[in-house]
């Protein structure tokens, strides 16, 4: 495959570069796992040992954010669930819940949707309705009960702070040689983008095309304009999936799900395919 000589916009980095650009307190934009998560980079970050992250679910999250919390990388969580689905329970997040290792914000996939999408549109706030009735309101003070302005009587409504990250994170196939990134239908990969200062994306490939040029992939692109740096990083979604391209690896996420049981258990995995760079590469 040819390589580019530069990408115009979202410059090409090394992973390790790309998480040097989050500093400690960062606020980051993660998304689901069958959007295109980011493991490799999230292992470079782990391996930097940043600190005080306030990490944004969008609006669920998995593997990426239950190593995080064991790995003490995080100080809030905002999600409306962090879960290993089938392979188990995220035992990390349970345990940091229990300790107060971090601040959560309990929020639900709707809220997180709509104020993800109101800092995209340059909206200080979204409304919703139907947090109406729910415990959430009672411990989420930045969520504020108004009546509807424009009814003729009585009509509550939720308005909720627009979620504005510094960084939105993410891995998806390949970017091109002007520094677009290949998302297909993931459109929360574009709410999270246009919401957050910048993206830091890792990809399989950068293939010298101009993703741009072709109506049928243009309408699958994020534009580099939204992208702060790019990572060449082959299965880089591992041991999580990508799209139709790899699945999951189920024999490992088993091993992690019986490792995480414990603190100490986390630690051996950690050392062994984190902070190990030859096992982790």
């Amino acid at each position: 495959m040819p390589q580019p000589a530069t990408l115009t916009t979202g410059q090409l980095n090394s992973i390790a570069a790309l998480a040097a650009m989050i500093p400690d307190g960062a606020k980051i934009a993660v998304p689901p796992d069958y959007s295109g998560v980011a493991m490799e980079l999230t292992r470079a970050m782990i391996r930097r040992g940043l600190r005080d992250l306030h990490v944004v679910c969008v609006p669920v999250s998995g593997l990426q954010t239950e190593m995080l919390i064991g790995a003490g990388c995080i100080a809030t969580l905002e999600t409306s669930a962090v879960t290993l689905g089938e392979y188990g329970t995220a035992h990390r997040f349970a345990a940091g819940l229990k300790r107060g290792a971090f601040r959560m914000l309990d929020a639900t996939c709707p809220a997180v949707h709509a104020a993800i999408q109101a800092a995209g549109k340059g909206q200080p706030f979204a409304p919703l309705r139907g947090l109406l009735g729910t415990d959430l309101l009672k411990n989420r003070p930045d969520w504020k009960l108004i009546d509807n302005p424009f009814a003729a009587g009585e009509d509550p409504i939720v308005l909720l702070p627009a979620i504005r990250p510094d960084f939105a994170v993410f891995h998806a196939p390949y970017a091109d040689r002007n520094g677009n990134v290949f998302i297909g239908r993931r459109r929360e990969l574009v709410a999270m983008a246009h919401a957050s200062g910048q993206s830091l994306v890792t990809v399989e490939e950068v293939r010298d095309v101009d993703l741009l040029a072709s109506e049928e992939t243009a309408a699958g692109t994020l534009t580099a304009a939204y992208v702060g740096g790019i990572a060449e990083a082959p299965r880089g979604a591992w041991p999580v999936s990508l799209w139709n391209i790899y699945g999951y690896d189920e024999e490992h996420i088993r091993l992690y799900c019986e490792s995480a049981r414990s603190d100490e258990g986390f630690a051996q995995y950690l050392g062994q395919f984190v902070l190990d760079r030859q096992a982790a590469e």
